[in-house]
């Protein structure tokens, strides 16, 4: 499937929405355009609701994908996402990464 096609599983919200999230994700390094639309998907709203486990959301599992492609769009495209979240969100999110601010970040996807 190409990055459009996953990009409205997700938006649709399909039973697999998860795992097209992580297609892009896995993407993200080599890809700008996926590193873009897991951006935009961070900030749908049925995506900060999906826990994957307390408090890691579907939202926060893309911008830590973004942010450990370290490359610069995706990083530009991290800071982004991170932004649209609430302060509290962003509160926790950092809290999380065990980071004092999002630029200094560098979550390891393993």
């Amino acid at each position: 499937m190409d990055n459009a096609e996953l990009a409205r599983m997700v938006e649709g919200e399909h039973p697999y929405r998860g795992k097209a999230l992580f297609e892009l994700s896995d993407r993200i390094p080599y890809d700008d355009d996926a590193a873009t639309k897991v951006a935009m998907l961070s900030r749908l709203t049925s995506l900060r609701q999906a826990r994957l486990f307390d408090p890691v959301s579907l939202a926060w599992s893309a911008i830590i994908a973004l942010l450990a492609a370290e490359t610069a769009h995706a990083r530009m495209s991290a800071y982004e996402a991170f932004g649209a979240l609430e302060p509290g969100e962003q509160a926790d999110f950092l809290a999380y990464l065990e980071a004092p601010s999002i630029e200094e970040a560098h979550p390891r996807l393993v």
